[in-house]
């Protein structure tokens, strides 16, 4: 008779498996899309978040406020983001999804995860 494998490693090896098709449908899809993983992580962030501003993606991220308004740029070239002025501090900025930036993430999750239909 075989040794039963404990919960947590199988908990363990579902999560290995689940991470690494996960993330490879993810990948695939944004470089579909023409986004860089990190503008594609700035519109997931604002899908969870709601709006935000600039200073808390740079924050988020990690990255310099120069930097995050250079990705925030081409996402609102592309149509993905809107700016807009913040209501209580004029000086800052607010970001949202529009509806191709929303569409564009769900497209995206339902990517992701194609493969547990498959």
């Amino acid at each position: 008779m075989t040794k039963p494998i404990p919960i947590s490693q199988s908990l363990r090896t579902w999560m290995d498996v689940f991470m690494h098709r996960s993330m490879r449908g993810w990948t695939h899809f944004a470089k579909t899309t023409g986004l860089s993983m990190p503008q594609f992580s700035i519109l997931m962030q604002l899908h969870h978040k709601g709006i935000t501003g600039l200073s808390e993606l740079s924050d988020r991220f990690n990255i310099s406020a120069a930097a995050a308004s250079q990705l925030v740029d081409k996402l609102v070239q592309s149509g993905h983001l809107e700016r807009a002025e913040d209501p209580n501090d004029r000086r800052a900025k607010n970001l949202r999804l529009t509806a191709n930036g929303a569409k564009l993430v769900a497209d995206g999750m339902q990517e992701r995860y194609r493969w547990m239909e498959e």
